[in-house]
């Protein structure tokens, strides 16, 4: 194996030892199949500007010196192709974004392996020792580090599971669609917002109605905005429709009014209508805070016809945490968890295990109010209700807490999107 960056400044000089100059860049172009670059020649700095040699033109490519195998005056320069790349120029010193680690390293050096006579880009080096390896240093480093018993780590990724953007862009590495769905929507977002405009439509693209809708929910409001914003008004109202209905009205009210509007039109019915009542209380209050995703049941209905309305109903909310026991005109007059249900005799009434006179918040209560009682109840979700006592939403926990949440845990807006 050799690395890139030793090659860098490295003396040429024709078969009788004439001096041509020294080595600024190395092109490589993917050829015959194979899926690692092969190096087709040599960038080399002189007086009179670049010249390009031809790799067969190269005696030995790693030494000291490099030899040619012909004089300087019988060179054919090599005439670039559009498949090749500037390691130095292209790949060097590039970002790419690591969908294992989730996150956005450097390009510090280039690994590469002859096979056959031809020299192969064979892997990328994004760790502290390729940077290392390219100021000189890593060998004082490697041995300083060996003393102590703490050898350096390297930092390889295959060039196969490299992709170059086009256009100037950020790499990326390949990432197939069984990968992408085993991502969580929260590394989703994270890549996003390490991706260009072009790059993040490629990328939203690729996803489901339900993996966009939960790629979405995980940055904040006015960059879900930004995302939509050349979308289709019909996927848009489709994405909307799959999204908690609290979501779904947060990103309409920060849409104009007109979209905004045409989108509810294009929603089915009942999803527009629990989306229309969310809009309508203050974003700040429990009413704007709150989702209308949640199960009620009956105080006199029996365990075992519960446990079969949630298995009904369960696919289709984002979470569960309590289940509220309303009369038939939705005063709330109690609550219970899963675990509650599960250990309840199947043929129990609920009315006999529920928890009487849950905590609960009034639609109209702010932010502050619904975070206090939520964490000093250590609650969950908290109910929310009007005056009268009757049932209209839930608060979550992360939605209350929302404001007062250390910075860096909140959904983060993009730092590279342009």
């Amino acid at each position: 194996m050799a690395y890139f960056s030793d090659l860098l400044g490295v003396r040429v000089s024709d078969v009788d030892g004439e001096p041509v100059g020294r080595l600024e860049d190395v092109l490589a172009a993917v050829a015959g199949g194979m899926p690692h670059p092969v190096v087709v020649a040599l960038a080399v700095r002189q007086p009179g500007g670049l010249l390009l040699v031809p790799y067969e033109a190269v005696a030995v490519l790693i030494a000291p010196a490099i030899p040619l195998n012909c004089r300087r005056a019988e060179l054919h320069p090599y005439q670039p192709g559009e498949a090749d790349l500037f390691l130095a120029r292209d790949v060097l010193d590039q970002q790419i974004i690591d969908t294992d680690g989730v996150r956005v390293v450097r390009v510090n050096d280039l690994e590469l392996a002859r096979v056959n006579g031809h020299f192969y880009v064979a892997n990328v080096d994004v760790g502290g020792l390729g940077l290392l390896r390219r100021l000189g240093l890593a060998r004082a480093a490697a041995r300083v580090a060996a003393s102590l018993g703490r050898p350096l780590a390297g930092g390889m990724i295959a060039w196969d599971n490299v992709e170059l953007l086009p256009g100037g862009q950020p790499m990326r590495l390949r990432v197939t669609g069984d990968k992408m769905a085993d991502l969580h929507p929260a590394d989703l977002a994270e890549l996003i917002s390490h991706l260009n405009r072009p790059e993040t439509d490629k990328l939203l693209e690729s996803l489901d109605l339900e993996r966009l809708a939960d790629t979405l929910e995980e940055v904040e409001t006015d960059f879900q905005v930004s995302l939509v914003e050349t979308m289709s008004d019909e996927k848009v109202a489709d994405v909307l429709e799959a999204m908690a209905p609290d979501e779904a009205a947060d990103l309409l009210a920060e849409m104009p009014e007109d979209r905004s509007q045409e989108l509810l039109k294009l929603m089915e019915q009942d999803e527009a209508a629990d989306v229309r009542k969310l809009l309508t209380y203050p974003v700040d209050s429990a009413g704007g805070l709150m989702t209308t995703e949640f199960i009620t049941v009956r105080p006199e209905q029996p365990a075992a016809d519960v446990v079969t309305t949630v298995r009904r109903l369960g696919d289709d909310l984002e979470v569960i945490h309590d289940l509220y026991v309303t009369d038939e005109a939705e005063h709330l007059l109690g609550a219970f968890s899963l675990r509650d249900l599960v250990m309840a005799d199947p043929a129990a009434p609920v009315e006999g295990f529920m928890r009487q006179h849950p905590v609960s918040v009034e639609l109209t209560d702010s932010q502050d109010e619904v975070a206090r009682v939520v964490a000093k109840y250590n609650l969950l979700a908290v109910p929310v209700v009007d005056p009268g006592g009757r049932l209209h939403g839930i608060v979550t926990a992360d939605d209350a807490l929302d404001k007062i949440i250390p910075t860096a845990w909140k959904k983060r807006l993009p730092r590279m999107y342009r």
